[in-house]
């Protein structure tokens, strides 16, 4: 918070609110400069390097996927679709995401390719099938196998 309530109530209060700092007017740029790097370099939470969901083990740091217990040969561009789909965690994914997501920003917004990918993605997954289609709005895992 950035404000010229500068009583100690005023300060409780603000951070009971929820602000992550408080500084109050007149200030000195510097020290504005001070906080919000301090404020970045805060702990984020960590990535997993190992997605799990549907049955599918997504190894990100060796770049390799299995499902139910057997390695699956994906390319470098399913391997990507499928891990935006298991971040997703459940909720549906436009196909304009995936494009965006997991091909770069030259990618023609027109082509059928996220649906190619997904088509192939699908055959390699098997059954049962892992990735719904939520029609009119995109893909999604299933909740668990069906």
């Amino acid at each position: 918070m950035l404000t010229s309530a500068a009583d100690v109530t005023d300060r409780i209060e603000g951070l009971n609110l929820g602000a992550d700092d408080y500084l109050t007017k007149p200030f000195v740029f510097a020290e504005l400069v001070a906080r919000v790097h301090a404020l970045a370099r805060r702990a984020r939470p960590a990535l997993p390097p190992v997605l799990e969901a549907a049955g599918l083990v997504l190894d990100l740091p060796r770049h390799q996927a299995s499902g139910d217990g057997r390695f699956l040969p994906l390319s470098p561009k399913e391997f990507a679709v499928l891990e935006v789909l298991m971040r997703a965690d459940g909720t549906v994914v436009s196909a304009e995401q995936l494009l965006e997501k997991a091909w770069d920003e030259h990618a023609d917004p027109f082509t059928n390719t996220v649906r190619v990918t997904v088509m192939t993605l699908r055959r390699k997954l098997g059954l049962p099938p892992v990735i719904e289609t939520v029609a009119g709005a995109g893909y999604r895992l299933a909740a668990s196998p069906a």
